[in-house]
């Protein structure tokens, strides 16, 4: 009766599913379970009514353990569709799943473990007897999902853990049945594989010593030899690096030409990860290049560009060996490297002007990444040697700006003929300016990125290295009403969709190893993206391939700290009742520390959606956007559109303080009704540009200070991280160090900040290190940022979580902190008579938010 879809059948099934939760048979209440779960899919409301949650999660303390294991998986399915816990773990319940845990089937077991993934443990003790009594002995089960989801647990857990020796006892208790399960099926040896890559970014010492279990073998499927290669890049260290040069060496002579370009790339990007191994990285690359075979050739010219990027001056003798195989190359990413060389040494070569004219005999037929590689390099080579190349770029300008129909590489031809004309200097300086050094990008996931799939190991989210919300569409129940064609339409417009938003959220990150990474300006090609229902998305400002932006002096915008994630679901219903649209929203910076809100709507009423509309409600640092919301007509039943809100700060001032976690309250007006959410943002939002204070001004402020006003708090870094990584990642999040010091047993890095209503808050970090300890003293004049300060930091620097807490409380500004309340609860008050604002409470998220807003003043939108 539960598989009958219809809601006509739900009142005749409530009575007989509540006597077969209380039947004798064992077999009856596990099937209840699942059928309370069918039933919430159809009618959430009359399950809630009628009591069958409270029935569902007294069964978790049932005798049976196969009903406790299908209560649970029944919860767990319900909280994952209503978007609420009603699972509600505390330690009662986790009391009656241990018990279970031991005594029912291997994916009752998953299922119990999965569930225990979502607790939060209260203290360190509660953890460790929750791994001991439950967990690690499933480390030894036949099953790889029992062992995933027991290795998903123990990961969560770790952050709770105090002692620093049991995480170590947990690491190496983990890595044994790692590498049982690598000695698998092929295919379960790609999704371990996948799993460990995860694994080892977080913990990256459980597996250091097992390197040798991911040597490739003969008969490895592609996809397994290629996931091995990815993991022994992230394993490898100063003690195996030989040993790791030496098997991807031997990789390199295989026939298999896909594995051929990964191993070299992987020795590219061992020689970026190991400052001390980098020489032997480059023998072993220019070994290879002296086999002359072509494709071996061309993938290490492009690795020995990013080298030189990473080693600037260091290398270059080998330039020479490089240029013996310029008529090799046919491939555009090792000719546009293979260019780049030439340009950057241009004064080290002594034909290098014959090597470029060389390409230019080409130029029409090439692709546009080479054209405007060879434009630059032009461009360099008549900066450093001008009496040589007097002839040569003038006729590269003059094909560039007369005879290309790219625009974008006309327009930069135009820009540096025009320099090299009036102001050669200025043309050095732009041309041959300094950039910043690549880093190694083995640990490409941002911090939380990198928690939500730990949390999700075990599951596609881990394999995909995407978050759930990445490639799942929730819309099941529309889905079956849809015909067949317009199912394949809407699944395409949804890949369509999540590449879009995927593109936007790599927008202003170092691009990857593999990808271009020449000079300065974006390469052709990269059209926007398209909205679903045919209107065009606005982008934001987007980085150049070399890191550096297309406008001279500003730097690349930082990558989003929280990813894009639904705030809006359909069910949620609007001012005067409508439901039907779904929002996913994300706050992000753009090129020039431009602020703006990523959207992401779905249609899944039954009519068109549009005559789009957005407001902001008064906030602390008054962002409110720049221009009218603008998004096509979006169509029914699934249709999505996407667009970016440019925002501007201090536009509408709340007056009131900044209160953690902060929030932006808006509202879009459709022709359907008017909808309420909030759109959660990290203090980096509304950092401003512009350097540091200067020594002389931070040395006094911070001397100046008693003890009691500083705030002080102390926690552990999720993974090891060193002082230079720790003064880029605050620099490209608009913190700007004053000064670094060393102390005893620490390195100290003092910065400042500044906000977009120009308040200013100034910072101590002190880095261990013997340890990962790491501790933050800071202060500012407004108080309410410092507790902002603290939890952006945290999450910025991947401080774990529930050890990073204040130690110490600003009392001399209890004073002025109740005043601000004061002054907050008049303004509510001559708000409400001067807009009568009304609220409402979400019924997803329990939030308060404003119903009325600025739509009742009578503005025209």
């Amino acid at each position: 009766m539960g598989c009958i879809r219809l809601e006509q059948m739900t009142e005749y099934l409530l009575e007989p599913l509540r006597r077969s939760c209380k039947d004798p048979d064992a077999y009856v209440r596990k099937t209840a379970t699942i059928c309370i779960a069918k039933l919430f899919d159809i009618n959430p409301e009359l399950v809630e009514d009628q009591g069958f949650l409270e029935i569902l999660r007294d069964m978790l303390g049932d005798s049976n353990p196969m009903v406790v294991a299908n209560a649970v998986a029944s919860l767990c399915e319900i909280s994952s569709t209503a978007k609420k816990n009603y699972l509600l773990l505390d330690e009662d319940v986790i009391s009656k799943l241990l018990p279970a845990l031991n005594e029912c089937s291997e994916w009752g077991q998953v299922f119990i473990l999965d569930a225990l993934a979502l607790y939060d443990p209260p203290n360190s003790r509660v953890a460790e007897t929750i791994l001991e009594r439950g967990v690690l002995v499933r480390l030894s089960h036949a099953n790889c999902a029992v062992v995933l989801s027991a290795i998903k647990v123990m990961m969560k857990f770790m952050d709770k853990l105090q002692s620093q020796e049991m995480v170590r006892a947990l690491c190496r208790k983990m890595a044994p049945p790692l590498v049982t399960m690598l000695s698998a099926e092929p295919e379960i040896q790609y999704v371990v594989m996948r799993n460990i890559n995860l694994i080892v970014q977080k913990q990256p010492q459980i597996l250091q010593q097992d390197i040798r279990m991911f040597v490739c073998k003969y008969n490895d499927p592609l996809y397994v030899k290629l996931e091995k290669i990815a993991v022994m890049v992230q394993l490898a260290s100063e003690k195996n690096v030989d040993q790791v040069l030496s098997e991807f060496k031997e990789y390199a002579s295989e026939v298999d030409i896909e594995v051929v370009r990964h191993s070299v790339r992987a020795i590219g990007q061992c020689a970026i990860k190991l400052e001390r191994a980098a020489e032997r990285c480059v023998d072993t690359l220019l070994e290879l290049i002296k086999t002359k075979v072509n494709y071996v050739v061309q993938e290490a010219i492009v690795v020995i560009r990013d080298i030189f990027r990473k080693y600037p001056g260091k290398y270059e003798i080998i330039i020479s060996d490089l240029c013996e195989n310029l008529e090799n190359l046919d491939e555009p990413d090792a000719k546009s490297s293979m260019i780049w060389i030439i340009g950057e040494y241009a004064e080290r070569i002594d034909n290098s002007s014959e090597l470029l004219e060389s390409f230019l005999e080409s130029f029409h037929e090439e692709p546009a990444a080479v054209q405007q590689q060879l434009l630059t390099a032009t461009v360099k080579l008549c900066l450093k040697c001008p009496q040589a190349s007097k002839d040569l770029v003038g006729r590269v300008l003059k094909v560039a700006t007369d005879e290309c129909n790219n625009p974008d590489l006309r327009d930069r031809g135009y820009m540096y003929w025009r320099m090299l004309s009036k102001s050669p200097e200025m043309a050095r300086q732009v041309v041959l300016s300094e950039r910043p050094t690549i880093g190694e990008n083995s640990f490409a996931l941002q911090p939380r990125v990198l928690d939500r799939l730990i949390a999700n190991i075990g599951t596609l989210a881990s394999v995909y290295h995407q978050v759930p919300e990445a490639f799942l569409d929730d819309s099941r129940t529309s889905d079956v009403h849809k015909d067949a064609a317009n199912s394949e339409d809407d699944a395409e417009e949804t890949r369509e969709n999540i590449q879009w938003v995927q593109d936007t959220l790599q927008r202003g990150e170092v691009k990857r190893y593999v990808e271009e990474s020449g000079d300065e300006g974006s390469e052709d090609g990269a059209s926007s993206a398209s909205s679903s229902s045919g209107g065009s998305a606005r982008e934001a400002p987007r980085p150049s391939a070399g890191g550096s932006s297309s406008s001279a002096g500003s730097a690349p915008p930082p990558p989003p700290l929280r990813p894009l994630a639904p705030v809006l679901n359909e069910q949620q219903r609007g001012q005067n009742g409508a439901q039907g649209l779904r929002v996913s929203a994300a706050v992000v910076r753009g090129q020039g520390g431009a602020i703006g809100l990523q959207l992401m709507v779905g249609n899944f009423s039954q009519q068109p959606m549009s005559g789009w509309a957005a407001q902001f409600n008064k906030n602390p640092f008054g962002l409110a956007p720049t221009a009218p919301l603008q998004m096509p007509e979006v169509q029914p039943n699934g249709g999505t559109a996407q667009t970016l809100l440019v925002l501007a700060p201090n536009q509408l001032l709340s007056g009131a303080a900044p209160a953690s976690p902060l929030h932006l309250e808006v509202a879009i007006k459709t022709n359907v009704d008017v909808f309420y959410f909030s759109v959660g943002y990290d203090l980096s939002a509304v950092l401003v540009e512009g350097g540091p204070v200067a020594k002389e001004a931070f040395q006094q402020t911070w001397q100046s200070l008693s003890q009691d006003r500083k705030t002080m708090c102390r926690g552990q870094f999720g993974q090891k991280v060193t002082p230079e990584m720790v003064v880029e990642r605050l620099r490209q999040y608009y913190c700007y160090t004053v000064v670094q010091t060393q102390g005893q047993d620490m390195e100290i890095i003092y910065f400042s900040s500044a906000t977009a209503n120009q308040l200013t808050v100034f910072a101590e970090l002190s880095l261990q290190r013997s340890g990962p300890g790491v501790q933050l003293v800071c202060f500012s004049e407004a108080p309410p940022l410092v507790p902002l300060l603290q939890s952006f930091i945290g999450e910025l620097l991947n401080v774990r979580q529930g050890s990073f807490c204040c130690l110490v409380v600003l009392l001399l500004f209890v004073g002025v902190v109740v005043v601000v309340v004061l002054v907050v609860l008049v303004i509510v008050v001559v708000e409400h008579y001067c807009m009568s604002w009304r609220t409402v409470r979400s019924p997803c998220s329990g939030n308060v938010v404003p119903v009325a807003m600025s739509w009742s003043c009578g503005q025209s939108l």
